[in-house]
This record gives C-alpha cells, sequence and structure tokens, in this order.
C-alpha cells in the first residue's frame, strides 16, 4: 500500500451535493503514469502522476502563475512542469523551480490531495477541515489483492448524476429487462426474487434470492451447470462505492447463504464519483472464478460484463436527459426500489451535516 500525506485543503466553503470526509475512487492504479492524468472529481479539476519512486501525487489542475491547466505539461523527476513558462510544483504542490528566476514566491503552490493507492484502485479523500489528516484509512477490496480471483476493469464517464448509478446498481431487478442476452434471465423471476434489505452504519444491504431458475447466457458460457440453478445477488452499498457478489450453484446441490459456497462467482467492484452534479465516472472492475480455460473464461465475462454495463449507460443517460426534459417530474416507487431509497436517504442525510 503506497500513501502519500499531502495538504488537503477545505472543501467545506464551498457548496457541495456529495458528502464529505470520505475517499473517492479517483483511479485505477493501472491508469496512473508519468503522464499527467487529468480528471474532475467532486467538482475539482485535478491532475496525478506517478512519481520517480512510483508514487501517486495528485494536484489541483491549474498553473498559479497564468492557471493553464498542469495537465498540459510534463512529468520529470522532481514533479510536474507547466507547459506555458515552465514552473515546477512538486507531489506536495510547492513550486520548486522557476526558470530564469532564482527567488520562488511563497505563495507559488498549488492544491494537494490525499492519495492512496491500495488494491490496484486510488483513493482520494475529501474532507471538510484543510489540514486535517483522513479520519480512517480507505476501504480494502482484497478482491484484488487476494490471489482468488482473476479481475479487469475499466471506467465510465456517465452524462448523469451519480446517485442514478446507485439506483441502477441498487435494483438489480433491471437485468431481466435490460441484460436479456448476458447475465439477465427470465424477467418475471427477478422481479419476484426473495429480497432482504439492512441497514447499517453508512452500508446498505440488499440479498436477492432466485432458486430453481434457468441460469443466463453468460453463466452457461462461464460455467459448466447442470440444467437449473440457484442464484444469487448480494449488493453491498456504501457512500463512494459498491460491492456486488453474484453467481449461482447448481439447483439444490449448496445452501445459497453459505459464506464458502461454491459454484460460479461474479465479484464486481462499483467505484462511483461524482466529476459534477450532473456527471459521473463510474470505475468498474469483475474479477470471477474459473474452473478451467483461466484467460479465455476471464475474457468472455469482462466482455459480457462491459456490454451489460454499455446498456446499463444508455439508459441511465436516458433516464436523466428525459428527467431534464420532464423538468424533474414526481415519480413512483416499487417494491423493487427499497435499497435505492435508504441509499438516498443515507447520502441526504450526510450531505446535510455539510
Amino acid at each position: 500500500m503506497t500513501v502519500a500525506m499531502y495538504q488537503p485543503q477545505s472543501l467545506a466553503s464551498e457548496p457541495t451535493p456529495f458528502p464529505l470526509d470520505q475517499w473517492y475512487v479517483a483511479a485505477h492504479a493501472w491508469e496512473v503514469t508519468q503522464q499527467p492524468l487529468a480528471r474532475t472529481l467532486l467538482s475539482h479539476p485535478v491532475v496525478m502522476f506517478r512519481t520517480a519512486a512510483g508514487e501517486v501525487a495528485a494536484l489541483e489542475d491549474r498553473c498559479c502563475h497564468r492557471a493553464l491547466p498542469l495537465s498540459r505539461g510534463t512529468v520529470e523527476a522532481d514533479g510536474i512542469r507547466c507547459g506555458y513558462h515552465g514552473l515546477l510544483f512538486d507531489q506536495q504542490g510547492s513550486c520548486v523551480d522557476i526558470p530564469g528566476q532564482l527567488k520562488i514566491p511563497a505563495k507559488a503552490r498549488v492544491r494537494s490531495y490525499v492519495v492512496c493507492e491500495q488494491d490496484d484502485l486510488v483513493w482520494m479523500w475529501f474532507g471538510r477541515d484543510a489540514g486535517a489528516a483522513p479520519a480512517h484509512q480507505p476501504p480494502r477490496y482484497d478482491v484484488h489483492s487476494s490471489g482468488k480471483y482473476l479481475y479487469k476493469g475499466d471506467v465510465y464517464h456517465y452524462d448523469a448524476p451519480y446517485q442514478l448509478i446507485h439506483d441502477n446498481l441498487l435494483d438489480l431487478s433491471h437485468l431481466g429487462y435490460v441484460h436479456l442476452h448476458t447475465i439477465g434471465g427470465d424477467a418475471r423471476t427477478h422481479m419476484n426474487a426473495r429480497m432482504t434489505v439492512e441497514e447499517q452504519g453508512e452500508t446498505v444491504t440488499v440479498k436477492r434470492h432466485m432458486l430453481d431458475s434457468v441460469p443466463p447466457p453468460t453463466y452457461v458460457a462461464a460455467y459448466p451447470f447442470r440444467e437449473k440453478v440457484d442464484r444469487w445477488q448480494e449488493i453491498e452499498f456504501r457512500v463512494t462505492h459498491l460491492r456486488i457478489w453474484t453467481g449461482a450453484v447448481d439447483a439444490g446441490s449448496e445452501s445459497v447463504d453459505d459464506p464458502d459456497r461454491g459454484g460460479f462467482h461474479m465479484r464486481g467492484f462499483h467505484g462511483v464519483t461524482p466529476e459534477t452534479a450532473t456527471t459521473s465516472h463510474y470505475f468498474w472492475t469483475i474479477a470471477t472464478n474459473p474452473k478451467e480455460n483461466l484467460q479465455e473464461t476471464l475474457q468472455k465475462v469482462v466482455e459480457q460484463t462491459k456490454f451489460t454495463f454499455d446498456e446499463d449507460k444508455v439508459v441511465i443517460e436516458a433516464q436523466y436527459n428525459n428527467i431534464c426534459q420532464f423538468d424533474h417530474p414526481s415519480m413512483i416507487d416499487i417494491h423493487v426500489d427499497i435499497g435505492a431509497n435508504r441509499a438516498r436517504r443515507m447520502i441526504q442525510r450526510l450531505c446535510m451535516k455539510e
């Protein structure tokens, strides 16, 4: 685990619709290289890069001289150099070199951010108070680091608010309609799945079981099921990300409540980070446990997962476009909305704290 401790700046003075004092996913670890990576997170333009020592640095994407984005510059051994007049900033945001000038003004610095790299994810702390260290460590996700699973992932940009992505992931009843040809299956089975919802602290957990059901195409392509299966969907919502464990065993062969059950597993990580109030970043990985043809099976799972996420993106962006077109109309709730509604109330409570 690599932790870079820089001086965070206060965000509390700036109106924000996002919960603060939280670790948000800023990037997949493999995205951050010695080339500048520009990304807006919680309405803050940030540039990330990897230092000569291999650590992740994150600065405000703005030179304090003439405001050119630092992401248009170059990464050097001692930091990032602005592409306009050559000011060099170290990973703490201090200017350490001005070409042609020996004296460096004390105000020649830019905001730096607290970042932590672990489990192939780069987390960034967004806190209320200037100068305060993070209140806790970022969450671990050992699915990436335990060696028990093979996984890959990617990132999407959404022209939609982040909570619409939460809604989609917390309500998997839509699989039978939106993802009929991949991970879906019979739509009525999904809508009638046995469901429990629990809330504890800043976590909402939704569990859905579909016993004695027909396995969907993705499952059949990846695992040698006999005929019908007992499926599970376990969704763990946290404020900045969700973890979704789905899978199946041959019908009647094992309990779907057994934490050590076998069968076919898909473990999804979903880092949902607001870009602005109306746009979002969606960092995802999918992990699986193939029994044979490991890389070939992983590739099938990844391709079909990406296909389903492409379908979700179309639906969510069309949904938000219609919400705007109809000037935020009132909407009804049905039985599958319990988990999403609890998550929304939790976000609302945390934002009100700010």
